[in-house]
């Protein structure tokens, strides 16, 4: 018997579907409805993506309710598991993510195939983990690495602020951020008592560390300076940081491509990480902190049987699946390349821990 997933029914119009259509890399809203036990509720539709917008099969933004809910067609990635797996790692070791789940999703009654269902990192967010919010910004492409100079051209930024959005806080929440950039570039090497004291005020840095351990562990190249959420706590007045977009992890990089488990050192990148592992204290506070999470948490005893399950339940919906650009074999074998993966990586990092 077919595992259940839930369904979720779009509604469009036929003059917003052309209009949704006719500039696939638009990012403008169409008006739709949810349908739901044959109830209808109004929502907003967009296409979501890069490099994906122009594939066959094409993910969606939805806003029902202002809520924002992500339906990723996980093309590239033959398991479509990648991300669900790498949030819920991220979730097992302490650091706040989104909600991940598989669904059958229908268009105007037509059948997508198996879509990823992503909770938006919006207010509802942070409103059901009790977490007070004061600011959010989305690190949207790789001059968000805080340095003072462009991720592509290594070229002076012309704005601090270069690389991200803001989705949640003020005008001058925007320039504490560019002041806490600006900062971290301006006080010394990571070893400088003022830099270490700024850190300890501004950055939560238990949660960097996990961020960081989580990002390195899955080996998502991409994640250090791009596809992070960064938020203001407005109790601690601390920054934090927030996964987004781990299809590239697990052994293939975001196009599906076999990269190996050595992409991403041990150190990670962009220019805060460097900053804070230069600092004696915190680079052994990071050593132990990877130490634990290999032994209690990256281990294919913990890991594989989720991956499994999730898998399982998405096979049988998959063979309905005509758009999916990966047979129902590399599918099949995707377990096992993930195995290896954390078979190889558990052993990198573990070498990689003793010259740290």
């Amino acid at each position: 018997m077919s595992a259940e997933l839930p369904v979720r029914n779009l509604v469009i119009g036929n003059q917003q579907l052309k209009q949704l259509k006719k500039d696939v890399w638009s990012n403008r809203f169409v008006k739709g409805n949810y349908m739901n036990a044959g109830k209808l509720t109004e929502i907003r539709i967009r296409y979501r993506g890069r490099h994906t917008r122009d594939y066959p099969k094409r993910s969606y933004e939805v806003v029902r309710g202002g809520k924002t809910y992500h339906y990723n067609a996980e093309y590239d990635d033959p398991s479509l598991i990648r991300n669900a797996l790498s949030f819920r790692f991220f979730e097992w070791i302490g650091v706040p993510c989104p909600k991940a789940k598989h669904c059958l999703l229908q268009l105007n009654g037509q059948n997508l195939g198996v879509y990823l269902e992503i909770e938006g990192v919006d207010r509802f967010f942070f409103r059901k983990r009790g977490i007070p919010v004061q600011s959010m910004f989305y690190a949207e492409d790789d001059d968000a690495n805080f340095s003072l100079l462009a991720g592509e051209s290594r070229k002076k930024k012309a704005s601090l602020f270069s690389g991200y959005k803001q989705m949640i806080g003020t005008a001058e929440d925007r320039r504490r951020l560019v002041m806490f950039i600006r900062k971290l570039n301006s006080l010394g090497s990571g070893r400088s008592k003022a830099l270490f004291a700024y850190l300890q005020l501004r950055l939560d840095i238990d949660n960097y560390l996990r961020w960081l351990a989580g990002a390195v562990l899955t080996g998502n190249y991409d994640g250090f300076d791009q596809n992070y959420a960064l938020y203001r706590h407005r109790k601690l007045q601390k920054y934090r940081m927030i996964p987004w977009d781990y299809e590239g992890t697990w052994g293939r990089n975001c196009y599906g491509k076999p990269c190996g488990s050595d992409l991403v050192r041990v150190t990670g990148y962009n220019r805060l990480t460097r900053l804070i592992l230069q600092n004696p204290l915190l680079r052994e506070k990071y050593k132990r902190l990877l130490a634990r999470i290999l032994t209690d948490t990256f281990t294919k005893r913990r890991i594989l049987p989720v991956a499994a399950a999730m898998q399982q339940a998405i096979r049988p919906h998959l063979m309905r699946d005509t758009a999916r650009k990966w047979s129902i074999a590399d599918f099949d074998g995707e377990i096992y390349m993930i195995r290896d993966y954390i078979e190889e990586r558990r052993t990198l990092v573990a070498d990689a821990l003793r010259d740290l």
